[in-house]
């Protein structure tokens, strides 16, 4: 009569392989998510015009270097020095970047003033360095109410001095930001704006000039969107929700 031994359930072959495999992916998404790419959702509408709430993206955070604020094996007793591996951003980025008072929070807007920038909003434009920058009209933007009314939002092609150009949203030609005083952009700061110029809250506001150690990365692509029509138990709804034509959409 032969006798045999189990093996226990933990030290069988397939079991320790499917250990080890499930090892490897949750560290390459842990080396990803820390050192690469990370991804943000855009909770509100100061983007619109580029970014849309419920729009998920994939953020760059090597795209600039890295600080305490992106990476979180940095001494936060570093936090106010160089960035490691530093990259200055450039005119025209799509920054998610930390709150300056209160850096628990993260934001996302555009970079539209570099360091020693002169920088001012005259009559709803632009102004760098004492220039207007170019806008032209397009389309208008068109939203439809609860009650389904329709209606109209200004945009326009914003070209930024170094030729990157966008789309800004005009709301109201009265906002409170449409003519403000002439910010001058500290070193190693930027001037952050949203391109919904009249609903962002922005370095014009509480945000102010946020320093380069604050920048988490750049955003690089829309991974998936939807319109919120779909609650996560409405399982039937989700393929309605997604809004397809933003997939994999590059963000500039």
């Amino acid at each position: 009569m032969t006798s045999t031994t189990q093996v226990p359930w933990w030290r069988n072959e397939s079991v320790v392989e499917t250990v080890k495999t499930i090892g490897i992916v949750v560290g390459i998404v842990a080396f990803v998510q820390t050192l690469l790419f990370q991804p943000f959702r855009i909770p509100s509408s100061s983007m619109e015009g580029s970014l849309e709430v419920g729009d998920y993206l994939f953020v760059s955070k090597f795209s600039y270097g890295y600080s305490v604020y992106s990476i979180p094996l940095i001494s936060p007793a570093h936090a106010a020095e160089d960035r490691v591996l530093g990259g200055e951003a450039e005119r025209g980025d799509v920054v998610v970047f930390r709150l300056p008072s209160d850096p628990s929070q993260d934001y996302i807007k555009r970079v539209v003033g570099l360091p020693g920038d002169r920088i001012q909003v005259i009559n709803g434009v632009l102004h760098i360095n004492g220039a207007p920058v170019k806008l032209a009209r397009i389309d208008d933007r068109i939203e439809t109410l609860e009650d389904g009314t329709e209606v109209h939002v200004e945009r326009f092609n914003e070209t930024l001095p170094n030729g990157v150009t966008h789309v800004v949203l005009n709301r109201d030609d009265e906002s409170r930001f449409d003519n403000t005083q002439e910010f001058v952009v500290p070193a190693g700061h930027y001037f952050m704006m949203g391109d919904n110029r009249d609903n962002s809250n922005d370095s014009r506001g509480d945000v102010g000039y946020v320093p380069a150690a604050n920048l988490v990365g750049k955003a690089q692509v829309v991974f998936f969107s939807h319109d919120g029509s779909a609650a996560f138990w409405q399982v039937w709804k989700w393929p309605f929700a997604v809004r397809y034509s933003r997939l994999f959409n590059l963000i500039s």
